[in-house]
């Protein structure tokens, strides 16, 4: 990667404006990412670089901030600490930076755009005086190539973030009718906020109370760096999910759920599993498409040691439903009862197994299974692992998966911590989940 241009940034402010404004606390999805960004010591950014086309002008991109700005009450949000906590506070008006990154003719511009990214995601954000965007333009001989928009996951989720670009690109004018952070947050305060967040905290309570205190053994192979990251991609576990979906009547998501508890049982050996499912929370009313954070990680009991997998498809499907509906809740709530928990049964509790299925698109178009399912399971390239990742920080929870967007295969990322599972033992788990799937589309086929 290239160093960054050793010159000041041109620098236009931004003005804007828009509808609402007034400070609350933060709501449930903002309290769970503020949980996470001091925990990992990362603003937690979501963007990247965008290729411009050669007639894209400077008041084009002006444009578009001020409209994004105006639209989005987070993305018009900071952060106000006092003796009360962390408060969201909304402004109507105000003012942001968009800077602007010469290559003096010399500079590769998409090396620019690279490094301009990486300093972007890496300078720590203070969010009482900086707005959760950071947007910047590469000009490369009197042409914008590129520009770099970060957003912190503070302001929004995946499916928020994928409303804004949809609306950006249109320039959608209509008003926003979901339900706002700040409406949000006066709603949890209410009276069927707090029944929700109590049947949530009842419902934890008998998992906390329950489980065994730890997901995983000893890892055996502690590593520097400590952290890392895999990429792995299975060709043939593609049509075997959609397959054993079809035959079970299920979302594709459940089947990977299933999978990954599955694996987990056979690799750590500690009954019953406990998965965190990244619930995205749209189901609720007045949430479907608001640019804000709302996803919630759910807690998933699988009792799944000797079941057959069909039997575990089941399981998992009740619990993932279970999960859904108490994904919901206040994090400082939570905080305190898991405290309350571990005081009680005198040692803390680990939850940290995640799983997060970020496809866009998930089932819709599902294929129809080959009718030689065998044949072109037992044809697929063999499944990938990479391992393209290492640090000391920020940190990674013990265990996080990830399922992307893929039209050809299934693809996963895998954060872990090897102080709690090591690289290789994440290598069998995967290598199991694929042979599962396989094994299981074809054993009816």
């Amino acid at each position: 990667m290239t160093a960054m241009p050793d010159r000041t940034p041109d620098q236009i402010t931004v003005a804007f404006h828009g509808t609402g404004s007034g400070q609350a606390a933060l709501s449930w999805g903002q309290k769970e990412n503020w949980s996470a960004i001091v925990a990992q010591n990362t603003w937690i950014p979501l963007g990247g670089v965008k290729e411009l086309t050669p007639e894209t002008t400077i008041e084009d991109i002006v444009e578009e901030l001020a409209y994004l700005m105006g639209r989005y009450q987070p993305l018009r949000t900071r952060l106000r600490f006092d003796e009360d906590g962390v408060r969201q506070v909304v402004h109507a008006e105000g003012e942001i930076a968009l800077e602007i990154f010469d290559t003096g003719g010399e500079e590769d511009p998409d090396a620019v755009a690279a490094a301009i990214h990486a300093r972007y995601r890496d300078t720590p954000m203070d969010f009482a005086t900086e707005w959760p965007v950071r947007m910047g333009l590469v000009r490369h001989r009197e042409r914008l190539t590129h520009m770099v928009v970060l957003i912190s996951h503070l302001a929004t989720d995946a499916t928020g973030a994928v409303t804004l670009m949809t609306e950006v690109a249109v320039r959608e004018s209509a008003p926003i009718t979901g339900m706002q952070p700040l409406a949000q947050a006066q709603w949890q305060a209410s009276a069927p906020g707090r029944r929700q967040n109590e049947a949530a905290m009842r419902h934890w309570e008998t998992a906390l109370r329950t489980i065994a205190p730890i997901r995983f053994p000893p890892s055996q192979e502690p590593e520097l760096p400590r952290y890392w990251e895999a990429e792995f991609e299975s060709a043939a576990m593609l049509p075997a999910v959609h397959a054993i979906a079809a035959r079970h009547d299920m979302e594709s998501t459940t089947v990977l759920l299933a999978l990954f508890g599955a694996a987990l049982d056979a690799v750590a050996g500690i009954s019953p599993v406990v998965v965190r499912p990244i619930v995205g929370n749209r189901f609720r009313p007045g949430l479907a498409s608001v640019v804000c954070t709302l996803a919630q990680g759910g807690i998933c009991v699988l009792d799944v040691a000797g079941l057959p997998f069909t039997e575990v498809l089941e399981r998992a499907r009740r619990a993932a439903l279970a999960a859904y509906k108490y994904a919901y809740f206040d994090h400082d709530d939570m905080v305190e009862l898991r405290a309350r928990v571990a005081r009680e049964r005198g040692t803390a509790i680990d939850t940290g197994c995640y799983f997060n299925d970020r496809r866009s698109s998930r089932d819709a178009g599902l294929p129809v299974p080959d009718a030689d399912l065998a044949a072109v399971i037992d044809t697929a390239a063999e499944p990938k692992l990479r391992w393209v990742l290492g640090q000391d920080e920020p940190s990674f929870e013990p265990l996080f998966l990830h399922v992307e967007d893929s039209t050809d295969s299934v693809r996963l990322t895998v954060n872990i911590d090897t102080h709690a599972i090591s690289r290789q033992d994440v290598a069998t788990l995967l290598q199991t989940m694929a042979a599962t799937a396989a094994q299981t589309a074809v054993a009816r086929s």
